[in-house]
């Protein structure tokens, strides 16, 4: 299972990133753009809490 996505807020923009094993950034997008991607969807998958972004919980 992929790590959990968190949420960056640096103050003037707020990101969910996910990590690779070093600690890195692995994938980034911005979270108007990530809610506005939900609203569009039904999402097909059951996923566990702090995968959201991989399909429903």
């Amino acid at each position: 299972m992929a790590a959990k996505h968190e949420l960056i807020d640096t103050g003037t923009d707020k990101r969910y990133v996910r990590r690779d094993e070093s600690g890195q950034f692995r994938h980034v997008v911005d979270q108007g753009k990530s809610l506005s991607a939900d609203a569009r969807h039904d999402a097909k998958t059951k996923v566990k809490p702090g995968q959201g972004d991989k399909g429903d919980r």
